[in-house]
C-alpha cells in the first residue's frame, strides 16, 4: 500500500507518521484490498485536524476529525475510517450473496 502523509501549517514528525501508520495496520486487518492512502494533518489556531482518504476496491473512503490534540484527532479519524471500511465490506458481502 502506498501512503502519503503531509502537513498543512504543521511539520509531520517521524512519531506522527509512525502513529498514522500504526493506525492503518488495524484498517488493513479489516480490508486487505486497501491500495493507497493519503493523510493530511492541519493546524488552525487551537484546532488540530486529521484528514484521511483510502482507496479500497475501486472506491475512496474519506474521514476528517478535529480535536485540540493531534494524536486524538488521528485516533478519531482512524476510527471513522475503520467504521466506514466495515460498512463497505458488509455491503460487498450483501451484494455477493444477492441481497443488494
Amino acid at each position: 500500500m502506498s501512503i502519503k502523509i503531509s502537513g498543512h501549517h504543521v511539520e509531520v514528525t517521524e512519531a506522527m507518521e509512525a502513529y498514522v501508520k500504526e493506525k492503518l495496520v488495524r484498517l488493513e486487518r479489516h480490508a486487505e484490498t486497501i491500495t493507497s492512502g493519503q493523510f493530511t494533518m492541519t493546524v488552525e489556531k487551537d484546532r488540530k485536524i486529521a484528514e484521511g482518504s483510502i482507496h479500497i476496491g475501486g472506491t475512496d473512503i474519506n474521514a476528517t476529525a478535529t480535536h485540540d490534540d493531534m494524536y486524538a484527532a488521528i485516533d478519531l479519524m482512524a476510527d471513522k475510517l475503520d467504521r466506514q471500511v466495515l460498512k463497505y465490506k458488509e455491503k460487498l458481502v450483501a451484494r455477493q450473496h444477492g441481497q443488494g
